[in-house]
């Protein structure tokens, strides 16, 4: 690889590393907002709890990975993202099926995260940066569990959201 295709490929690599501290911001915001709002369903609220450990562990990887290319994240993209987890929450607060509609757009989050790991170990893979397999490759697998935790739910948390709504309870959350 020529040393101009090389540096690109870094300032890609870089960029992409920044955009997912960035994107793991907005998921521990988004979640910090649905989790307290999950008392009749406490099975999803305790895997939202340890997921959002688990985003703030993956941020902390991030960090560190961008820190041995001698930079950091990027303030201005944590703090819109952030803001953007927060709107995003606050969106579906009102709508009566609220914590369906969440289940949807956690699924979608959750594949988009796995899309963005996948292309950074490629891209860390272009670029040498082999050290680096490891702490992505943890946080995809973390990211792949979490879509599956979704998936194998979705049709219990459909049911009992009809359920409470068939027998006049508060549904949503």
């Amino acid at each position: 690889m020529s040393s101009s295709t090389n540096d690109t490929a870094l300032q890609i690599y870089t960029t992409g590393l920044r955009n997912q501290h960035a994107v793991e911001n907005q998921a521990i915001e988004l979640l910090s907002r649905q989790v307290d709002r999950l008392e009749n369903y406490p099975e999803m609220e305790a895997r939202m709890r340890q997921h959002i450990q688990e985003s703030q562990a993956q941020a902390h990887r991030l960090e560190e990975l961008l820190a041995s290319l001698d930079t950091s994240h990027s303030f201005l993209k944590d703090a819109a993202l952030s803001l953007a987890g927060n709107m995003a929450a606050m969106m579906h607060t009102v709508a009566p099926d609220e914590v369906v509609k969440n289940s949807f757009a956690n699924y979608a989050f959750e594949h988009f995260e796995i899309a963005s790991y996948k292309s950074l170990l490629v891209l860390a893979d272009a670029v040498g940066r082999g050290s680096d397999q490891s702490a992505l490759q943890q946080s995809l697998g973390e990211e792949e569990e979490m879509a599956k935790w979704i998936d194998s739910h979705l049709a219990d948390t459909t049911r009992r959201f009809l359920q409470r709504s068939a027998a006049g309870v508060k549904a949503g959350v």
